[in-house]
C-alpha cells in the first residue's frame, strides 16, 4: 500500500468500509457483526489490498493473534521484559505491543522492521491528568514511535456529570492522535462506571472522534465483562472499534469478549491465547488476493 497515493489510500479505506458496513446492514448472516473503521484502516497500514470476513473456517494462532495487543504494563517491567514482549509480538503476529510511555522508543527500536505497532497509554491509569497534558504526552510518545494511543478518560468529570468535560479531554488527545495519523482508543474504565455513565462515556467518545472505546485500564477493581462489551458495542455502532481489556485468561474469554462485539484485545497472557487458538473459528482474514 506504500504505494498508494493519500487521497486514493483515503477512498480506498472509505470503500472497503462502506463494503463491509453495508453488508452488515443487509442482515447477511455470513458477515462479522463487529467490523469499524478503525479496523479497516489498520488493516489496510498493514498491506493488505483485500478484506474478507470469513466463516466456517477454522482459525490460525494468527488469527487470534491479530485481534491482542501483546500488553505489559506493571511498573516493574525491565527493558529485558520489554524486549522479550516484542520478540513474542513479532513471532506471533499481535495487533500490537501495548507498553507505558517510557518505554516506547525502546519498543519501537525493538520492533523496527516489522509489522508490529507500538501502543502506548495516555493519563493512566487514573485518567486525573489535564487534558493539555494529556495531549503533550500523545503527542510526545508518537514523537517516540508510538502508533496507537490509549487514554483514560476523566472518571471524576463523568461521575460529576460533566459530559462536556469528558469529551473536550477525549478531544485534545483524539485532535494530537489524528494529526499524526495514530489511532486513538479511550479506556472508560467500566468498573467505576453505572450503566448509564458507560453509555454517556461513549457517547463522549463517539462525539469526540474516537477510534476505539476500551473497557478497562485493568488496575481498577475489575476488567472487562461480556454485558459492558455488547452494551458498548450497541451505544458506538459499527463504526467505532470496542477493546476489551482486563481479565482476559485465554482463548475461551477473548472469544466471548469477540463475539459480544470487541474488535480488539487487551491481554498480558496473548502469547496464551494465541497458542490455545487450535479450531477456534474465524471471523476475519486479511491478505493481498
Amino acid at each position: 500500500m506504500a504505494n498508494l497515493q493519500n487521497g486514493n489510500y483515503e477512498t480506498l479505506v472509505e470503500q472497503i468500509t462502506d463494503l463491509v458496513l453495508s453488508r452488515l446492514d443487509s442482515g447477511a448472516d455470513d458477515y462479522c457483526p463487529s467490523f469499524c473503521s478503525a479496523d479497516v484502516r489498520r488493516i489496510v497500514d498493514a498491506g493488505a489490498s483485500r478484506i474478507g470476513v470469513v466463516l466456517g473456517q477454522s482459525a490460525t494462532a494468527q488469527d487470534w493473534a491479530s485481534l491482542v495487543d501483546h500488553t505489559l504494563l506493571k511498573p516493574e517491567a525491565s527493558e529485558t521484559d520489554i524486549k522479550k514482549l516484542c520478540q513474542e509480538a513479532v513471532q506471533y503476529g499481535f495487533a500490537s505491543v501495548c507498553v507505558n510511555p517510557a518505554w516506547v522508543k525502546k519498543a519501537a527500536e525493538f520492533l523496527k522492521g516489522s509489522n508490529v505497532p507500538v501502543c502506548t497509554v495516555i493519563g493512566f491509569p487514573l485518567g486525573a491528568t489535564l487534558s493539555d497534558v494529556k495531549a503533550f504526552e500523545a503527542r510526545r510518545v508518537i514523537f517516540n514511535g508510538a502508533s496507537e494511543v490509549d487514554m483514560v478518560i476523566n472518571i471524576g468529570a463523568l461521575k460529576s456529570g460533566d459530559d462536556c468535560a469528558v469529551e473536550d479531554d477525549i478531544r485534545h488527545v483524539v485532535t494530537a492522535a489524528h494529526e499524526n495519523g495514530v489511532l486513538c482508543k479511550v479506556i472508560i474504565e467500566t468498573a467505576l462506571l453505572t450503566d448509564d455513565e458507560k453509555v454517556r462515556a461513549c457517547l463522549a467518545s463517539k462525539n469526540a472522534g474516537a477510534d476505539f472505546v476500551k473497557t478497562s485500564t485493568g488496575f481498577a477493581k475489575g476488567g472487562a465483562t461480556v454485558e459492558d462489551v455488547q452494551l458498548m458495542r450497541r451505544v458506538v455502532g459499527a463504526n467505532l472499534g470496542v477493546k476489551a481489556s482486563g481479565g482476559v485468561k485465554g482463548i475461551e474469554d477473548a472469544r466471548a469478549m469477540f463475539e459480544a462485539g470487541a474488535t480488539r484485545i487487551g491481554a498480558s497472557v496473548g502469547v496464551k491465547i494465541a497458542q490455545e487458538a487450535g479450531g477456534v473459528k474465524s471471523n476475519i482474514v486479511a491478505g493481498n488476493y
